[in-house]
């Protein structure tokens, strides 16, 4: 319990810290580091996702299997094995982004001028790629030490990674900006390196902890059957491809917005320093408090996992059922309200993150209702990977994204024709992707598996009810309060308790459901403090 305890407060510290950070960073660098950075990063993530998706989750599997069966020279072999295979690949990575850094940043900001040139992304694309020759290995250990139930190294190694990265990133671009007076690329340069810094910080760190309890997580490898071998492989795979798939295609809608929304405003027209920021606000920025929305909502569902595995294996189609529905409810009932109440109130908290900006909240006030779909989709493929639903989840994510990559820049121009701002488009096309990326896995569970909805569709007519409800009373408010509010400190008191008071009456009015969704632990919280 306290292992699990410490991993969950890790993730929610890591989480805090890569959010924050954006605050003062952004500040320092401005739109145009920022768009730079986006582009390092997004580079970045897509190369290390390729490396390393799913390996700390695969080999803690594949050890804790090993473990339970006594099968200790095998277990070293598969680790020093998955060491090799990962420093190739990541080698192989490393010098794909490296020496081809002139190619990607072509792909990225092709024609455009007057923005940040080829050589400036090539330049940050090369400084970022140092990190993907470590945090590949660092994922390796710090799954196999997870295998042998040491939790609370790696949670606090995950801690320290992202701390050791967030100052690289806050301190070394001040420092080069202001104290050095450096050009914004050098200092997003140092920035972008800060992946690298922090995650040899936690390698070391991982390597120190590792080496107490050597004798118990390492034996000598002996011989292994060539037929072992074999079978270590195709576990490694098994495991880690539909992680992969997931993740890759997650930041590949990133990946299809940074190059083609670049492509269709530059070729409207747009300014390039315009065609810049709305490019970072779709794939960084706006994407950065995206990612705490689907965190939450992973949060929320990640315990139901386990229980539809759990009734799947004892061919409990009904327990599948209610487990299934939970996590559509959840999503509806608990993600849908939050993205409303963000993207009602898109301008303050815009204004919060990144100060004052014109494109900043009409982009997220629309992209940010995304992250409910971005959230279904990643619980609904987490769900299929455990039902063994392997070919549905490589099926639907093909067909969302391909739909996706074919929509965007038609959409674009037919937005600009219309007379409708031609980065909405872009969000058109995600939304029609990640729609058919749900439709497909949904509809195929209730032709072939007999699955039933009929709990949540039950449940819409109170739903839309409650969030109209919520929609009203804060489009009330908001007027009333943030019209009056300047400063960054004031917007975040007056969200603060707006949010408050929004919570305090959406639960009310979902009480029932919310509790039964959520646990009976409110109410034992509630009745302990009464017998105090």
């Amino acid at each position: 319990m306290d292992g699990a305890f410490i991993a969950t407060m890790a993730i929610i510290a890591s989480k805090v810290l890569g959010v924050l950070y954006v605050i003062p960073f952004y500040n320092i660098i401005g739109e145009a580091g920022g768009a730079l950075y986006g582009y390092a990063y997004n580079i970045y993530n897509f190369f290390l996702i390729i490396s390393s998706a799913g390996i700390p989750l695969a080999i803690s599997k594949i050890t804790s299997e090993y473990n339970t069966l006594k099968m200790h020279k095998e277990k070293s072999f598969m680790f020093k094995y998955s060491q090799k295979i990962i420093r190739i690949f990541s080698l192989v990575c490393f010098l794909i982004c490296f020496l081809g850094a002139n190619v990607l940043a072509n792909l990225i900001v092709g024609d455009l001028t007057n923005g940040n040139s080829v050589a400036d992304v090539a330049f940050v694309i090369r400084c970022v790629s140092f990190a993907i020759l470590v945090v590949p290995i660092l994922s390796i250990s710090r799954g196999y030490m997870q295998g042998h139930k040491y939790i609370t190294a790696p949670s606090i190694g995950q801690v320290i990674e992202q701390l050791v990265r967030v100052l690289v990133i806050v301190i070394g671009s001040f420092v080069a900006l202001r104290v050095f007076h450096l050009s914004v690329v050098k200092a997003v340069g140092i920035a972008v390196f800060g992946a690298c810094a922090g995650a040899i910080v936690s390698y070391v760190y991982l390597l120190l902890k590792m080496r107490k309890v050597k004798k118990e997580i390492l034996v000598p490898t002996g011989d292994v059957s060539k037929v072992e071998k074999k079978a270590i492989l195709k576990k490694l795979v098994a495991y880690c491809l539909p992680f992969i798939i997931i993740n890759v295609a997650n930041t590949l809608y990133n990946f299809v917005d940074m190059v083609l929304v670049i492509r269709g405003l530059n070729h409207l027209g747009f300014p390039a320093t315009d065609v810049e920021t709305i490019s970072s606000i779709f794939t960084t920025w706006g994407a950065k408090l995206i990612s705490v929305v689907t965190a939450i909502a992973t949060g929320l569902v990640i315990s139901l996992i386990p229980n539809i595995v759990e009734a799947y294996t004892k061919k409990d189609e009904a327990k599948v059922n209610e487990h299934f529905n939970k996590i559509l409810q959840v999503l509806l009932y608990v993600i849908l309200p939050l993205t409303i109440f963000l993207s009602i109130y898109a301008t303050p908290v815009w204004s919060v993150f990144y100060n004052e900006s014109h494109y900043g909240p009409l982009i997220f006030k629309y992209t940010i209702l995304l992250a409910t779909l971005d959230s279904a989709y990643i619980m609904i493929c987490s769900a299929l990977q455990g039902l063994s639903k392997t070919k549905l989840i490589y099926t639907s994510v093909a067909v969302g994204l391909i739909t996706k990559t074919i929509l965007d820049l038609p959409l674009i121009y037919l937005f600009a024709k219309l007379g409708i701002p031609a980065y909405y488009g872009a969000i058109l096309a995600t939304t029609i992707g990640y729609l058919l990326s749900l439709i497909i896995p949904l509809v195929t569970l209730n032709r072939k598996y007999n699955f039933s909805y009929k709990k949540t569709f039950k449940s819409l007519p109170k739903l839309i009810l409650t969030t109209g409800i919520l929609i009203v009373i804060n489009l009330i408010i908001r007027p009333l309060i943030f019209s009056h509010l300047t400063s960054r400190m004031e917007m975040l008191i007056g969200l603060a308790l707006v949010g408050i008071i929004s919570f305090i009456i959406y639960f009310i009015l979902n009480k029932k459901l919310l509790i039964e969704l959520m646990g009976e632990k409110f109410f034992k919280f509630k009745a302990k403090r009464k017998e105090n």
